[in-house]
C-alpha cells in the first residue's frame, strides 16, 4: 500500500516560473522551509548544462496530503511536488554535500523560512569531529591557547565552530588549549 501521507515535500522552482514574490508567500504560509542556492552549475550526464533552478524543501508539523503541499508550491510558481523520504539527505542534496562529483553550494546560501534550520538539518555526528579537528590545526598555526579567543574568532568567522562549541565541542577545545599550551611552554 503506498503511502498517501507525509510531513515533508520537495519542489523544484526555476527563476522564470517563480512569482516575483515567491519568498513572501513561502514566509507566510509560516510553514518550515528551506530553499536552496541557485542550482546554476548543475550538469547532465552529457555535460549539457541543467536549466538554473532551485530546490525548495516544505516540513509540516503534521502529515498532510500531497495535494495539500502542492497548493503551497503551486502558489510559488514551483513544479513536480514530491514525498520526501529522508528529511536530512533532501537537506544535504540542496547543497551536494554527499556528492562531490557534482557542484559544492554554499550551506550559508541556504534560505530558511518558518522556523526552518538548515545548519541543524545537515548535520551528521561525524561532522563534529572534522569541525573540532579545523580548530585545532588553527590553534597549532595560529598559537591559540585561550578558549575566550577561539570562541571570539569561532563567532566572527566561523559559524560551524561556534555551533560545536556552544553544543558540546567546548569540553574537548578547553583541555586541547590547556595542554596545548603547556606542550608549547614546556
Amino acid at each position: 500500500m503506498a503511502i498517501s501521507k507525509t510531513r515533508n515535500f520537495v519542489s523544484i522552482g526555476y527563476p522564470e516560473s517563480l512569482k516575483e514574490n515567491w519568498r513572501e508567500i513561502l514566509a507566510e504560509t509560516c510553514v518550515p522551509c528551506i530553499v536552496s542556492p541557485l542550482h546554476d552549475k548543475d550538469v547532465n550526464p552529457d555535460g549539457e548544462p541543467k536549466k538554473p533552478h532551485y530546490h525548495i524543501m516544505i516540513m509540516f508539523d503534521n502529515t498532510k496530503r500531497i495535494e495539500q503541499a502542492q497548493e503551497i508550491f503551486d502558489s510559488i510558481g514551483a513544479i513536480k511536488c514530491q514525498m520526501v523520504k529522508s528529511t536530512r539527505g533532501q537537506a544535504r542534496y540542496f547543497c551536494h554535500l554527499d556528492n562531490p562529483e557534482k557542484h559544492q553550494y554554499n550551506i550559508l546560501d541556504v534560505s530558511n523560512y518558518g522556523g526552518a534550520d538548515y545548519q541543524t538539518l545537515i548535520e551528521l555526528p561525524s561532522d563534529k569531529f572534522s569541525v573540532i579537528a579545523e580548530m585545532m590545526d588553527f590553534c597549532d598555526d595560529n598559537d591559540c591557547y585561550s578558549f575566550c579567543e577561539l570562541a571570539r574568532y569561532a563567532r566572527n568567522h566561523q559559524e560551524q565552530w561556534f555551533r560545536c562549541l556552544c553544543s558540546n565541542g567546548a569540553m574537548f577545545m578547553k583541555e586541547y588549549l590547556k595542554t596545548l599550551a603547556w606542550e608549547r611552554r614546556s
